[in-house]
């Protein structure tokens, strides 16, 4: 695995050492196979045909109720449960900096998302006024030739000049008249 060192150091168990840690979690995970089981059965099984039958020894180390398998057992559960507790420290350890990592890409993500809409919204503003004032513009235009039609006179481009707020007939050449 290619983890930058503040990760990896994150990862250190209980004890200090990572290699305790990881051989704790391949031990919990090697519990938890079927071969670890049907082994363990196999052992079991052997051991109680052995001292029941009292194969090849002729004596039985461990008669029934088999104290020294129970004791075996005992030390068994004594190293595996601890050994199960701290690889589910790890790995709870490990989730948890796994999701904090993803709720920060997912703030990054909203934060993202969010800037994008409100770009988007000013876009859509910024449409909805130019097909406001698009939708307007002939309507003034068409007002605006009614007056003209309205009044049948000449000016000069003075009184033209001062007529047109949006100066319109600043265009014509000096002296010339143009009817209204």
């Amino acid at each position: 695995m290619n983890q930058p060192d503040h990760q990896r150091l994150e990862m250190h168990g209980a004890f200090g050492t990572d290699a305790f840690g990881r051989l704790a979690e391949k031990a919990a995970r090697f519990f938890g196979t079927p071969q670890y089981i049907v082994g363990q059965t196999v052992a079991v099984l052997a051991w109680v045909v052995a001292n029941s039958t009292q194969l090849h020894l002729g004596f039985a180390w461990d008669v029934y109720p088999f104290i020294a398998l129970n004791l075996l057992f005992s030390l068994q559960a004594a190293y595996a449960a601890p050994l199960i507790l701290l690889a589910q420290t790890r790995q709870a350890d490990r989730h948890k900096i796994r999701s904090d990592r993803v709720d920060k890409n997912h703030s990054r993500l909203e934060r993202a998302a969010k800037a994008e809409t409100d770009k988007i919204f000013h876009l859509l503003q910024s449409n909805t006024d130019l097909t406001v004032q698009d939708k307007e513009l002939p309507q003034q235009v068409a007002d605006l030739t009614r007056q003209i039609h309205a009044h049948p006179r000449s000016g000069t481009r003075a009184e033209l000049a001062a007529a047109s707020p949006s100066g319109w007939a600043r265009g014509l050449k000096l002296g010339e008249t143009v009817p209204l």
